[in-house]
């Protein structure tokens, strides 16, 4: 704890008793709100704990922390829930004595959660074996099923425990956990039939609902929507997002499961709890006549009559008559409506709290400790703090009261364990000034006196006892008292700030006004003597222990809830009382449940309430800080050069050599017999800021002859190193060059040799230089295979492997063809068809074939959209295979007209922007003329018997090629194509022959010659070499 002061700038102080300003309210939210900014939740208060909420997951309950803090000193360690459990532990074991953690605070502060983590410590933590486990895991699953049938969302919490709950776990000697014992307070049972807005019912309800399978809510008569019933929708939120209702469910079946209940319990559980909410479904109306309750419908009755076991003829009488005995017979009496009302909601809230109760017998039952040997006990006290709300009622009545004597517990325990560690020490006790609240306590709970007692005559006596007579017998027999007023026992000044129905009680931690609507009727908890009476002929094994025939036979008034509550506090206290205390004060930042945020005048209000301000002055009354000898001296021992670096002599010699060479004043401290007791924070902290200063300095030192030493004896380390490692490394180079030479050696002369018996037939001299030979022929060729078919390259092999060289060059081949086919695909595969097509017919006759080599023939070379709309429409049934821009020559006359030339399935079209000029079909194709020139004029003859046709069609194309090539493919008619040298003839209608002349010259020209003919002159092949090197 005292290495953390060096930052208690940043982060606080560990331990409150150390505030310099130990009085200040404002001292002390400063450093609870500087620790929770750094998301250090936890404070101490001397041995007291104050948690803070974080509302968010923080990395402090993993098992790496349950081991941290396992067996160490309480202060040695950063403040942790952990702490507080593990030093109640050990103390236990080693004192063999009874302990408890009281566990208080607002609803929503974490109490439930510390609770838990306070168990899954000592689950974990604790020795254990095969039997015993199964004692843990009933105390851990124990958890969630209380919190199913205790706990309810309200507005401060999702999860806020409407019961208090004491826990004893039972130890043997090896501190083994071998039992339990759970002891409950003052459930809510209210909260069955009535929620205030925002607010839900206890959690079982809506997890039956949600998780229950359907075969189980048909059998109780339930639907899945929780709205249908009345006693869970007076809140108006029956999901709530934080609340998982199925997942819960599960873990209350497995739970149960665990805990050993049978499934004969768990059937009539459920049952009963379906019954409860049946019961809330029932409603009433009034007789015209006499005003008498009528029930309105017998569905539910049915269904609660079934799951209770109990008559349906008598369920209904109870539920609209009371049952009135005399001294010579009994009447039954008919209930008005709003007594009705009353009668069912008393008995939904009898069954379940009396439920409840089987509930936590049953618990016990599964943990009890068989073996009778005496055992040490761990209590933990999860319970309600002090309440003050807008409106307060009969039950933050009861929970106040149950605080403030705790709050008269806990200075007493406080005070008592200060004075037994100064009468230990032996150091003179100087008696501690505080407000004594037992005269709170008796206010309330004195015989006749008392609130209690005045409220108890109320009930009890003759006549119409109403909550306003309440307030009057109170006003009459305790109207004096300084800490009580009412509306009309007040000042001006107080009576604005009070209703006529209300009373005021001066609290040890502030005034708390309550209202006294409700208090006669919550304190009596009457249920009709006719109603207990069905309950006792049930069927239901659960109700039956909970409704007894003796209770019948008991005509004696039953307890009221105060007076019960009252004597099982003071039952609880008698427990406490006997055991050594630890404590934990829960706090809640802010209402939001947000995250970092810091609410001052919340948390004000809470300090205020939980009484920490009393605790902290207390403690300081003294002395501020208390050390062992022992642990002391070995911190703070750098700082006397008499103490450091050893101290030979007794610890309490060198504590006291210590502080005087410090400079300590006889008032700062005192010395005890084991523990050295410093008054003041302040000369603690400027102890500890000398020793961090010292530290530094020692460090320094220490760290410059170390690094001296380290780095001496390093260097000496390495040259040993160096000279052995020089000393083996020159042994193993010359034995190693002399084999490498030894082996050289013997290589050349099986190589020599091996060179001079090469030609010879295969023998042990030239066996391995002829396997030298391939090895380095076969890995010089591997890195000189042909890149492509083309590539004709293949090295020159070695006389002996010629034929397999040749053997290789073959496969290799035949691997390149293989690999080139698998990689041609289809379009690739036409594509060269056409070319092999043009090859054929085309290579070594036609000039410019070898420039048309390397460029792909082309799909088509006119798009759908260059094609006029009206052809389309005439040739729409063929399908258009190509295309292309063609100069038309006329037969007579020879002028050229531009056309496009279209092929499709069956015919080739010669087209005029929107009309078709001729058709040619494929199956009429006589042939097709072209020259052995470059130039681009090809004749499609046609038959001269056919009428349809005006002759043969003379035309002149840029890709000639490629034209010619997919006409005589598509026509099927490859072997019409011809090549000439010199002249065409063609074909005019009527029987006339046309020539065409071919020749070359310098430039391209095509005319009508003088003899008639059409000259066509082209370049000649010389000249397009040149013109084709010049580009």
């Amino acid at each position: 704890m005292e290495g953390a002061l060096t930052a208690r700038d940043r982060v606080g102080i560990q331990d409150f008793v150390l505030l310099d300003s130990f009085t200040s309210e404002t001292a002390f939210l400063d450093n609870l709100r500087k620790r929770f900014r750094e998301n250090l939740i936890y404070t101490y208060i001397g041995t007291l704990l104050v948690s803070m909420n974080p509302y968010k997951d923080l990395e402090i309950y993993n098992l790496k922390q349950m081991e941290l803090y396992m067996g160490v000193n309480f202060f040695e360690l950063p403040p942790h829930l952990y702490a507080l459990a593990d030093n109640a532990y050990r103390t236990m074991l080693t004192e063999y004595n009874n302990h408890f953690i009281l566990i208080s605070g607002e609803s929503g502060a974490g109490k439930t959660v510390a609770s838990k983590k306070i168990l899954q410590y000592y689950a974990v933590t604790c020795p254990s074996s095969d039997q015993l486990q199964s004692v843990r895991d009933r105390l851990l699953h124990s958890n969630p099923v209380l919190e199913a049938f205790g706990n309810a969302k309200t507005l401060r919490n999702d999860n806020s425990s409407r019961f208090g709950k004491y826990m004893d776990i039972q130890f043997d000697f090896k501190g083994e956990a071998v039992g339990g014992h759970i002891l409950s307070y003052l459930l809510e049972k209210s909260r069955v039939v009535h929620q205030n807005h925002g607010e839900r019912n206890f959690h079982i309800f809506y997890q039956l609902l949600s998780g229950g399978d359907d075969e189980l809510l048909r059998w109780l008569g339930l639907e899945r929507n929780a709205q249908k019933y009345c006693y869970l929708v007076q809140g108006e939120c029956a999901k709530v997002s934080s609340i998982n209702d199925k997942l819960d469910w599960r873990t209350v079946r497995k739970a149960l499961s665990i805990i050993s209940f049978g499934e004969n319990d768990i059937e009539h559980l459920f049952g009963i709890i379906a019954s409860v909410l049946h019961l809330g479904n029932i409603q009433y109306e009034g007789d015209g006549k006499s005003g008498n309750a009528m029930l309105s419908g017998n569905a539910e009755l049915r269904w609660i009559s079934k799951l209770l076991g109990v008559p349906l003829v008598a369920l209904q009488e109870a539920l609209t008559h009371r049952k009135i005995e005399t001294s010579t017979e009994e009447v039954l009496s008919p209930l008005d409506v709003d007594q009705a009302y009353y009668a069912r909601d008393a008995l939904a809230k009898a069954i379940y709290g009396r439920t409840f109760t089987w509930l936590v017998k049953k618990i016990n039952e599964s943990l009890e400790n068989q073996d009778a040997t005496r055992k040490t006990v761990i209590g933990l006290l999860d319970i309600y703090g002090f309440e003050v709300f807008s409106i307060n009622s009969f039950e933050q009545f009861c929970i106040n009261y149950c605080n403030e004597k705790l709050q008269q517990l806990f200075i007493q325990l406080t005070l008592k364990s200060e004075q037994e560690e100064y009468d230990l020490e032996g150091i003179e006790w100087e008696p501690v000034q505080f407000f004594n609240n037992r005269i709170i306590c008796d206010l309330v709970e004195q015989k006749h006196k008392g609130v209690i007692s005045i409220l108890d005559e109320e009930c009890m006596r003759p006549g119409e006892a109403t909550d306003l007579t309440f307030l009057d017998k109170m006003e009459e027999k305790i109207g004096n008292h300084p800490h009580f007023v009412t509306h009309r026992l007040g000042d001006q000044k107080t009576r604005k700030t009070m209703e006529r129905m209300d009373f005021r009680l001066l609290h040890y931690a502030g005034e708390v006004t309550y209202c006294v609507i409700g208090f006669l009727d919550k304190n009596n908890d009457l249920l009709y003597r006719n109603l207990k009476e069905v309950m006792c002929q049930t069927r239901n094994s659960i109700i039956k222990v909970c409704f007894e025939f003796l209770e019948l036979d008991n005509r004696k008034r039953p307890e009221t809830v105060a007076t019960q509550f009252k004597n099982s506090l003071m039952e609880l206290i008698e427990i406490l009382t006997s055991k050594e205390p630890s404590y934990v004060r829960c706090l809640k930042p802010n209402d939001a449940k947000q995250a970092g945020h810091f609410d001052d005048v919340l948390v004000r209000h809470q300090v205020k309430y939980l009484g920490l301000m009393e605790h902290l002055r207390v403690r300081r009354a003294g002395f501020a800080y208390r050390r062992r000898y022992e642990i002391f001296l070995q911190r703070y021992k750098p700082l006397c050069p008499a103490t450091w670096p050893h101290w030979h002599g007794p610890p309490a010699q060198g504590v006291e050599t210590l502080v005087k060479y410090i400079g300590y004043k006889p008032e700062e401290y005192k010395l005890g017999r084991t523990k050295i007791f410093i008054r003041h924070p302040k000369t603690l902290f400027a102890t500890e800021d000398a020793f961090q200063i010292c530290k530094n300095e020692l460090a320094t030192k220490v760290q410059a002859k170390y690094k001296g030493y380290k780095v001496k004896g390093e260097y000496q380390r390495q040259k040993q190193a160096a000279i052995k490692i020089e000393t083996c490394w020159r042994g193993v180079k010359a034995r190693k060059d002399r084999r490498k030479r030894e082996w050289a050696v013997k290589v050349i002369k099986k190589f020599i040799k091996g060179f001079m018996y090469r030609n010879q037939p295969l023998c042990k001299e030239n066996e391995e230089y002829l396997t030298f030979v391939r090895h380095n022929y076969l890995t010089k060729l591997k890195d000189h295979l042909p890149k492509n078919l083309l590539d004709k390259s293949w090295l020159k092999p070695p006389a002996m492997l010629e034929k397999t060289s040749e053997l290789l060059h073959k496969i290799c081949l035949r691997n390149m063809v293989r690999k080139y086919i698998k990689g041609i695909g289809a379009p690739r595969k036409a594509q060269m068809q056409l070319k092999v097509v043009a090859s054929t017919l085309f290579k070594g006759k036609k000039e410019g074939y070898s420039q048309t080599l390397p460029k792909p023939f082309a799909d088509t070379r006119l798009s759908e959209q260059e094609i006029n709309m009206k052809v389309l429409q005439m040739i729409r049934n063929e399908r258009i295979k190509y295309g292309t821009q063609v100069v038309k020559y006329d037969r007579n006359g020879f002028k050229p007209r531009s056309r496009q030339l279209i092929l499709t399935q069956v015919a080739a079209y010669v087209v005029e922007d929107a009309k078709i000029k001729q058709k040619v079909e494929y199956s009429t194709l006589k042939g097709v003329s072209v020259s052995s020139l470059s130039d681009g004029v090809f004749v499609i003859h046609v038959p001269c018997t056919d009428n349809k046709q005006k002759g043969d069609l003379i035309l002149q194309c840029d890709y000639v090629f490629e034209t010619v090539i997919k006409l005589c493919t598509l026509a099927n008619k490859q072997g019409v194509v011809k090549v000439v040298q010199g002249s065409v003839k063609f074909m005019i209608n009527s029987g006339k022959e046309g020539i065409i002349d071919f020749s070359t010259g310098q430039d391209c020209a095509i005319y009508k010659a003088n003899n008639g003919h059409l000259m066509v002159v082209s370049l000649s092949n010389t000249l397009l070499c040149g013109i084709k090197h010049f580009k």
